[in-house]
């Protein structure tokens, strides 16, 4: 029997897994901190004890399953609040180009796109977050050309057992309504909607400790009206956990094309279309002003820093250090890879901390603060910080583990073993040891496949990585077939 469209959500874990004699582990939180010599005992996909081997329990010191954390540094999962899964098909293009050039570049490429392609794409952008120690992403989709629907995301993250958060996108002004996308690449306005709608009845799921929430997102001031955007706003606001996200403040082009079109900046754009509200997360922010950031935090409105990207297309270096000091929950996100190139939230969480220092301030962000933006402030931004971010009882069993002893680019860290995470290497720092919602995802480096017809009975079966990398490479050749290079903006 075929599985649906979407796939088969993984039933939920049961059993025991103990990890302990855990080198460092950071907790994230408060009060608990930094521990050596640790241990975490899990029970179905809740953690149930944290503290020093030492101090285990007797009635905890058997599990199902025994992890030696020796040599380790485990943290929680990783959060990344902002991606676009449907771009890793199209990696290294229009290399020199700032925003607005880059998507009128990229526009036509995207709009051949098909449900297998947009598979294929997201779990390339998947498998490389979960190597990096990320266990639970949004994912943007804003195009739906040809037979692409949500649905082939939500398979892709069922696949490979990640904690998903999509985003039901949408583009509905086209240049013919003054925005920059072809009007062949845009759709009906009650279309989104009501595509918006089913997603949410169909796969929204706002227990607890769900692995499958959605969240709407139109995608730009510079693609959709103020009456997509407020009628999403409301849309969502209809439905308990449905949050919203979408693009703000980018670049100066953004500042530019906003004041012509509607005679303002950022703050009187997001309350004119009632995105303004604590459930609101925005992407980038990179010219948010003084009174903008205030705005934010006292709405409680989130943001989505996205280092790489703003960087690769010059869009300028966020003001992080004055979000944090104002009150802003800030979180991050790798973006697309048709702009960041890579998926890598460890990665982002370096370069945060990198360009905070580069006007001059050594403690423009530290690196317990870069990995609070990773971790907790992700978290908040997509609502879900009283079960994520953190390594403590009642929260979600979503751990990853990255080995440090015996390798290269941690030797001479021993000193501060959680800062080498960030400050040696982390684009070689894969993921020893991944556990989402009680179910190993990443065991001793290797990734494992989650998809329930992947699975072999009483065993664990390991991820056909050369299998995607094959597809990706296919589809890649077919979504660029016939392009000029120069239409490609190769160098």
């Amino acid at each position: 029997m075929a599985s649906p469209r979407a796939g088969v959500p993984r039933p939920a874990a049961k059993g025991t897994i103990l990890i302990r004699d855990i080198s460092q582990l950071a907790t994230q939180n408060d009060e608990l901190g930094e521990i050596s010599d640790a241990a975490i005992f899990i029970r179905d996909n809740v953690i149930e004890w944290v503290g020093k081997s030492a101090d285990l329990p007797a009635e905890l010191a058997e599990a199902d399953r025994v992890i030696s954390g020796k040599g380790h540094v485990f943290m929680p999962g990783m959060v990344n609040t902002h991606a676009h899964m449907f771009q890793s098909l199209n990696r290294c293009m229009a290399q020199d180009q700032l925003l607005h050039g880059w998507l009128k570049t990229l526009y036509p490429v995207w709009s051949r796109l098909t449900a297998d392609s947009v598979y294929t794409s997201t779990q390339v952008a998947i498998a490389e977050l979960l190597l990096s120690g990320c266990t639970t992403s949004s994912d943007h989709l804003y195009m739906f050309p040809n037979d692409v629907t949500l649905d082939d995301t939500i398979r892709a993250a069922r696949s490979l057992g990640l904690r998903f958060h999509p985003v039901r996108g949408g583009m509905s002004a086209g240049v013919s309504k003054g925005g920059i996308a072809p009007d062949s690449v845009v759709e009906e306005e009650d279309a989104i909607l009501a595509d918006m709608e089913r997603c949410i009845t169909t796969y929204h799921d706002n227990s607890k400790y769900s692995m499958l929430r959605i969240s709407l997102g139109p995608s730009s001031q510079k693609t959709v009206t103020h009456e997509l955007m407020i009628s999403s706003a409301r849309l969502a606001r209809r439905h308990p956990g449905v949050r919203l996200h979408t693009h703000l403040a980018e670049n100066e082009e953004d500042i530019v094309y906003t004041h012509k079109m509607y005679g303002y900046r950022f703050g009187e754009y997001i309350q004119a279309v009632e995105w303004d509200k604590c459930d609101c997360w925005f992407a980038h922010c990179v010219k948010l002003n003084e009174g903008e950031r205030a705005l934010f935090a006292q709405r409680g409105i989130g943001v989505a820093h996205c280092p790489s990207s703003n960087t690769r297309l010059a869009s300028g270096i966020a003001p992080v250090r004055a979000m944090l000091d104002q009150g802003v929950n800030v979180g991050l996100g790798v973006d697309g890879a048709c702009s960041s190139d890579a998926a890598s939230i460890l990665a982002e969480a370096r370069l945060a901390l990198l360009l905070q220092r580069a006007g001059g301030d050594p403690r423009g962000l530290g690196v317990r603060e870069a990995l609070r933006m990773a971790t907790r402030g992700g978290a908040a931004n997509l609502g879900r910080g009283d079960v994520l971010g953190q390594v403590a009882p009642g929260f979600a069993a979503d751990v990853v583990g990255f080995k440090v002893e015996g390798k290269i680019a941690y030797a001479g860290a021993g000193i501060d073993p959680v800062a080498s995470l960030l400050l040696c290497a982390p684009t070689s720092g894969t993921v020893n040891w991944s556990i989402i919602d009680g179910h190993v995802v990443v065991k001793e480096g290797v990734l494992l496949a989650g998809d329930v017809d992947q699975q072999v009975v009483g065993a664990e079966a390991e991820f056909d990585v050369a299998g995607m990398c094959a597809a990706a490479d296919k589809f890649c050749r077919e979504l660029t077939a016939g392009v000029s290079e120069a239409a490609l903006g190769k160098q």
